[in-house]
């Protein structure tokens, strides 16, 4: 298009600028501006847009699709003030939010996974007793020849004893002795099934003295097993083995930090990594007979997401580590992307823990709580608190961004729409001003950015 024989020109500042040594006024100016707005409103209202743009200008306009328009930005994860905000969705699973504090450290420590802690009994090796399915022997003394069990030429016996038949506890709990009957066996000590066969006695032999033992111990065993031992079932001894006594007497293979150690004891199951038997001598409990004990391997792992220099599956490669510590595997917060302000930790509590925290519990259902730990790193001190938090297997490491990082995503969002409706509007305005050039004019076309609202009269 051209005025008086020279080429136009399209700027930036105003939409249309006049051509030197023309007569034009600014009205003409303004008219092709509005001109222009018209093609770009004409153009975007086939995208739907024609009523936002009518009404509202670049800063409304930016601040609209921000608010409205953030739940559509990509993210690798909840935005930081959503996870504070706790479960507003009443179809999804409620949590508790915690932040980690000193006491916080002080009650995980108390009810972490041990054996001192699962069995309050702190005795030394128990007295063996009898029970079902046991053989036992009994030898009765008397103190001379021609009593009750002793005849009266025992001169010939090498001593004034006479030992029975090895028996059966039976079902019942008793063993047979000659002249006392059913003498109760079962959940009784040797020591005092002997007094009770010489209480029944006394009376009809001479000054009789009894011992019982162990023939076959059965009823009062050990079990270990496992796919890193040598399976075994032993007798209990009197004099008391620990956990890892047991273990060695199985022969474990390769113990390393995957090896976990589960000790089931009436009913009642606990699980420890088996260096907590190593380095924390409180774990290596007295085994009781009856116990059983299970050692498998599994390696401890945990995931981590969002603002994190490595996100994944990571191995603890180490049977204990501590937040600080996973948080550094996983590549630690990236500085152009991550807020060591917001660093979450996604795990199950017991109602128990959650309850000495002070957290209502009431609108939880089961024993197992979801819970979110929340650190700020931002802090000098949250390093420390990070430190002495241990982390456990399956555990959840989240990173949330930078509120900066998601007003770029917006803003590069924001840039990606407004090019997109550009592009057309110059296509537009090229193919108009080359088929004015054709037409016999010359034009000049200068790529300036297209505004969003006409230029203002004079």
């Amino acid at each position: 298009m051209t005025v008086g024989g020279r080429p136009t020109v399209w700027h930036q500042s105003n939409g249309f600028q006049k051509p030197p040594g023309t007569q034009r006024t600014a009205s003409c100016s303004a008219g092709r501006a509005g001109f222009r707005w018209t093609v770009v409103r004409r153009l975007l209202g086939r995208l739907g847009a024609t009523v936002i743009i009518r009404r509202l200008r670049v800063p409304s306009l930016g601040l609209l699709a921000f608010l409205a328009g953030c739940s559509t930005i990509p993210m690798a994860g909840p935005a930081s003030h959503d996870v504070r905000a706790g479960q507003e969705d009443p179809v999804s699973l409620p949590y508790a939010l915690v932040r980690l504090t000193p006491k916080v450290l002080h009650v995980l420590a108390a009810n972490a996974p041990s054996f001192s802690a699962a069995f309050k009994d702190r005795r030394g090796p128990t007295e063996l007793r009898f029970g079902v399915g046991d053989i036992v022997t009994v030898t009765i003394f008397e103190a001379a020849a021609g009593g009750l069990f002793i005849p009266a030429e025992a001169g010939v016996r090498p001593g004034n004893f006479i030992t029975l038949p090895p028996q059966e506890v039976d079902s019942r709990g008793n063993i047979s002795v000659p002249y006392a009957g059913p003498v109760r066996a079962a959940g009784h000590t040797p020591t005092q099934v002997q007094d009770a066969i010489v209480e029944i006695l006394k009376k009809r032999a001479i000054e009789p003295q009894v011992v019982v033992s162990f023939t076959d111990q059965r009823a009062s065993s050990i079990s270990v097993l496992g796919d890193v031992v040598g399976g075994i079932r032993y007798p209990a001894t009197a004099s008391g083995e620990r956990v890892l006594d047991a273990i060695t007497r199985a022969g474990l293979h390769a113990p390393g930090f995957e090896t976990w150690v589960m000790l089931e004891r009436n009913g009642k199951r606990e699980i420890v990594p088996f260096g907590a038997l190593v380095y924390e001598p409180a774990n290596n409990v007295y085994v009781r007979p009856h116990d059983t004990i299970f050692l498998y391997k599994e390696p401890q792992t945990f995931l981590a997401f969002g603002a994190s220099g490595r996100q994944g599956q990571i191995p603890f490669e180490a049977w204990r580590i501590s937040l600080a510590e996973a948080a550094a595997k996983a590549g630690g917060v990236v500085d152009t992307q991550g807020d060591p302000a917001s660093i979450f930790l996604y795990r199950g509590e017991t109602r128990q823990v959650l309850q000495q925290l002070g957290i209502d519990c009431s609108k939880f259902l089961g024993p197992v709580i979801p819970v979110i730990y929340e650190i700020n790193l931002r802090d000098p001190a949250g390093y420390f608190l990070a430190s002495q938090f241990e982390m456990r297997n399956k555990d959840v490491i989240y990173i949330a961004n930078a509120q900066s990082v998601d007003v770029s995503k917006f803003l590069n969002y924001l840039r990606l729409i407004i090019a997109t409706a550009n592009d057309p509007v110059n296509s537009y305005l090229t193919v108009v001003t080359l088929k004015n050039a054709m037409n016999g004019g010359a034009a000049a076309i200068v790529n300036a950015p297209l505004p969003l609202a006409p230029a203002a009269g004079p």
